[in-house]
């Protein structure tokens, strides 16, 4: 049987959201709606399914790990943001 492993990417320039959300604490880290992160439901979500793999940039790692809260996953850490569809070919890998 296939197991499904989900790709959460992370991140941003935080400008979206702008004055709430920011370069060092953009949407995916803040609580919009609720007590939970957008981040943590993302988490949450994925809990039926295999431990996810995380993409984010370096700036935002510490995020990341303070949000995943003992949960396991993969994080991979880009070398340069380069948007959408190269953190999704950089999870593939």
């Amino acid at each position: 049987m296939t197991q499904i492993v989900p790709v959460i990417l992370c991140g941003g320039s935080g400008t979206r959201l702008w004055p709430r959300s920011r370069a060092a604490m953009p949407k995916p880290f803040l609580p919009l709606i609720g007590e939970q992160t957008i981040f943590e439901a993302t988490l949450a979500r994925c809990a039926p399914f295999a431990a996810p793999v995380i993409v984010t940039g370096a700036a935002h790692l510490s995020h990341v790990e303070a949000q995943l809260g003992g949960r396991g996953a993969a994080i991979i850490v880009e070398p340069q943001a380069r948007n959408t569809a190269a953190a999704i070919a950089l999870a593939a890998l």
